[in-house]
């Protein structure tokens, strides 16, 4: 079998390991919480039992996915140069509140008015990236703490923009504070349509199925081509593995270590947008929160592959959409966060120990095979 084969399906068998594991896991603490694990099962997969409160869920769960997505991303660009951006947090938060602002201030057409908040938000999101990138190259801060305490700051300037400079008239009796609302060419066309392709109702619920979905599958693709197909993704994760080793061959680890951080800040300050342009319209005071730091999860998860984020990124959101289904069947919330706590610590140690176990193999291998083609000395 070839190694490059048998590697895969290894990780594919400490995966699915991984997840039994977990599931057996959850299933003592639900039996703890005095639950049933039977009904728990059951309120995972309930989508509902109307035809539109089940096309309702499938939208929810595939929107609360584009975001995680999109924060793996993110999280796996610095994880290729063995940075740790933990900033991710705080980078989506103030890009999604200055690209809400700015795209409130004008009115074009809606390629035009969607694309300038898009590269608003990848400008900030970058910009704000560049800050401890440059304090890690220029005096060794060592980015996680840079970017934790940052993450801070973002989050506490992004609130007090939008309850000052940014803020837009609140309705009578409206508690929540919000930027100036979008102009409608702003928003990005829902894929309702696709249900009704189906034989399925279209969804009504927070905007139906947001049509960003198709930036987010596009922007997986690039990532990907760039990363794996090209000379930028080769440095970047040569100077991650040597940095030395790099500098040798002519490539400077510093400039990688800018380079990254600010691609990954970029795609960072993408998180917020699918929210803002396919339903809210605007940046209010209790815009989603924790996103950055579930995508550090997905990317551990994924194993830094888009194909491998996207599929943590609907495990993550399938789990996420049954927490109101678990509500009701008299399981606690919290066990989804077990759950999900639970897969990502197996799967991480699951491809440590098949990692290990393949090298093995090949080594193994390599050793039949070098005996093979060793002459034998005949001696006199």
């Amino acid at each position: 079998m070839p190694a490059g084969l048998n590697r895969a399906l290894l990780t594919l068998a400490g995966a699915v390991v991984a997840v039994l594991l977990a599931i057996a896991i959850c299933s003592v603490a639900i039996i703890v919480a005095g639950g049933e694990p039977l009904a728990a099962l059951t309120a995972l997969f309930d989508f509902g039992e109307s035809a539109r409160a089940q096309s309702n869920s499938i939208a929810v769960f595939l929107n609360r996915a584009v975001p995680l997505f999109i924060a793996g991303l993110a999280v796996a660009v610095g994880f290729r140069m063995n940075l740790f951006n933990i900033g991710v947090e705080g980078q989506y938060r103030i890009a999604a509140v200055c690209a809400a602002y700015v795209g409130s201030t004008f009115t074009a057409p809606a390629p035009i008015q969607i694309t300038v908040i898009i590269l608003v938000a990848a400008l900030v999101g970058g910009l704000y990236a560049l800050i401890p990138a440059v304090m890690k190259v220029t005096r060794g801060v060592n980015e996680v703490i840079a970017t934790i305490m940052l993450n801070y700051i973002a989050i506490n300037l992004s609130s007090f923009l939008v309850r000052g400079p940014f803020a837009g008239q609140r309705a009578e009796g409206e508690l929540n504070v919000t930027t100036p609302k979008l102009p409608e060419s702003a928003m990005f066309p829902d894929l309702n349509f696709l249900f009704e392709g189906f034989g399925m109702l279209p969804p009504t619920r927070n905007g139906g199925l947001w049509g960003f979905i198709v930036v987010a599958i596009v922007l997986g693709v690039l990532v990907w081509v760039v990363l794996e197909r090209t000379r930028f993704g080769f440095n970047i994760k040569a100077s991650g593995l040597n940095g030395p080793a790099a500098l040798a061959s002519g490539v400077n680890p510093k400039t990688m270590v800018i380079s990254a951080m600010v691609l990954s800040g970029a795609i960072a300050g993408l998180i917020g947008l699918p929210e803002i342009l396919g339903d809210r319209g605007a940046f209010n005071s209790n815009f989603t929160a924790g996103l950055g730091f579930l995508g550090i999860a997905v990317a551990l998860l994924g194993r830094n592959k888009p194909v491998g984020i996207a599929i943590a990124a609907l495990l993550f959101a399938f789990l996420d959409r049954a927490q109101g289904a678990l509500q009701f069947a008299g399981i606690p919330p919290a066990v989804i966060t077990i759950i999900q706590g639970a897969i990502v610590l197996l799967v991480v140690v699951a491809n440590e120990v098949t990692g290990r176990f393949a090298r093995r193999l090949e080594e193994r291998r390599a050793a039949q095979q070098l005996g093979r083609n060793t002459p034998v000395e005949v001696t006199a």
